[in-house]
């Protein structure tokens, strides 16, 4: 029997573009060496020899991509939400990072944040470590073992922050950081590294063009955060009076979607320059809506953002945002994206439940190539929720229990069954 190939069968339900979703009872998901070959009504007969694991009645949809989240802050969620950004940084964000020079508290928190995030329903996830480079290290080999696939950034700053976690200088950084990827670039199979500069503001330009020149060697990709905050914005003009935007400050460093992948996390404000920008490199948008209410930021323009071709994904933005459940932050976007026609832009139509749950499937799994979907040739992701303890008085189509579900999955849903890449973890 060839290894990783199996079939589930449930109801199954999944997404191939973010305008059509596919739904499919007692359907059977195959699996073939981690890869999906489809979902089928009827078995076809090359795969009758193939063992079943028959999941009654329950969902199967595919596994969720967190595009954004601090692994650090983990220990604070939920602490500091009557602040905005910049404040929420310095009292809360900067001392907790501090903590992880301290191997041993590295291990305590690293440890409780892996065991959740494996237990949640998320299957990868794109993650913010710190400037140390052996707590990130630690970080790694955790995830790797937990079977997610991840990619993980060794944080770069060397100006504007606590001189606990301000890097030496430039050269400093970038030394720290190329051994870093030289001991990591190859070293896993699930856990990749991305580079990290934390934000424009705590980069100085030297260690943003350094950077830049480390992507295009080792070919890694790049994360970072872009118009969060209408003052951060004012900070980064201020900082780099040469760009014609915040973005712009990565672009001319080489670090802005092209040949460097890249994911932004927020774009809440984002001016029509950085939006073609943004288009025009392929940059992914992380859509953090829980965060963004949290801290005061606004309401990013996913609508346009669609509409105008950008990929886009969501992100919990641990510790902005305060838990770690992808069903949560897409009720969330639906829920900010009604504010913003309501309040902002009543030609840009709220999303609706089809969208965001592309979003947080397809639409993020796509940064890791083909991941989020059931699609025949997809790394098959998936999970089966059990939703019977969300109790109803109504006969409800598959359809509608996943939107319940989406909405209740605290009040009595069960993850209870999860695979990566054709491994059941």
């Amino acid at each position: 029997m060839k290894e990783n190939s199996f079939i589930l069968k449930g109801n199954i339900c999944y997404s191939d573009t973010k305008d059509r979703f596919i739904s499919v009872d007692q359907g059977y998901l195959v699996c073939c060496q981690g890869i999906s070959q489809g979902v089928y009504s009827v078995l076809p007969e090359e795969y009758q020899n193939l063992p079943i694991t028959d999941y009654g009645d329950h969902l199967i949809i595919p596994g969720m991509t967190d595009l954004h989240l601090h692994a650090p802050q983990y220990p604070f969620r939920g602490l500091g939400m009557d602040l905005e950004l910049l404040d929420w940084l310095e009292a809360h964000t900067f001392p907790e990072e501090s903590h992880y020079q301290d191997l041993e508290y590295a291990e305590k928190a690293y440890r409780i944040f892996t065991e959740d995030l494996k237990a949640s329903a998320t299957t990868r996830a794109v993650i913010f470590g710190t400037i140390h480079t052996p707590a990130t290290i630690l970080l790694m080999e955790k995830l790797e073992a937990a079977g997610l696939k991840t990619y993980v950034g060794r944080v770069n700053m060397d100006q504007n922050c606590t001189d606990l976690l301000k890097e030496k200088n430039a050269d400093a950084s970038l030394a720290d950081t190329a051994e870093w990827l030289k001991k990591t670039v190859n070293q896993y199979q699930n856990t990749k590294p991305i580079l990290t500069p934390r934000f424009a503001p705590t980069c100085s330009e030297p260690l943003l063009k350094g950077l830049g020149k480390l992507q295009k060697e080792y070919q890694v990709p790049v994360q970072s955060h872009l118009s969060e905050n209408l003052s951060e914005i004012a900070w980064v003009k201020e900082l780099f009076p040469w760009s014609s935007c915040y973005g712009d400050v990565y672009h001319q460093c080489g670090l802005f979607g092209g040949e460097a992948k890249t994911i932004m996390a927020h774009c809440v404000h984002s001016c029509d320059i950085e939006v073609e920008m943004m288009r025009e490199k392929g940059v992914y948008v992380a859509h953090c809506p829980q965060s963004n209410i949290n801290l005061s930021s606004g309401i990013a323009p996913i609508r346009r953002y669609l509409e105008e071709g950008i990929p886009v994904g969501l992100g919990s933005d641990i510790a902005g945002g305060a838990n770690l459940s992808m069903f949560r932050h897409m009720a969330d976007a639906i829920g900010v994206s009604k504010l913003y026609w309501r309040l902002v832009d009543q030609e840009k139509k709220p999303l609706t439940m089809e969208e965001v749950f592309y979003l947080a499937t397809k639409g993020g799994g796509s940064f890791f190539g083909k991941a989020g979907s059931f699609e025949k040739g997809y790394e098959l992701d998936a999970l089966v929720m059990d939703d019977h303890g969300i109790h109803t008085t109504r006969d409800l189509n598959t359809k509608e229990r996943l939107e319940r579900y989406i909405y209740l999955a605290g009040e009595g849903g069960r993850i209870i069954g999860k695979y990566v890449a054709g491994v059941k973890i």
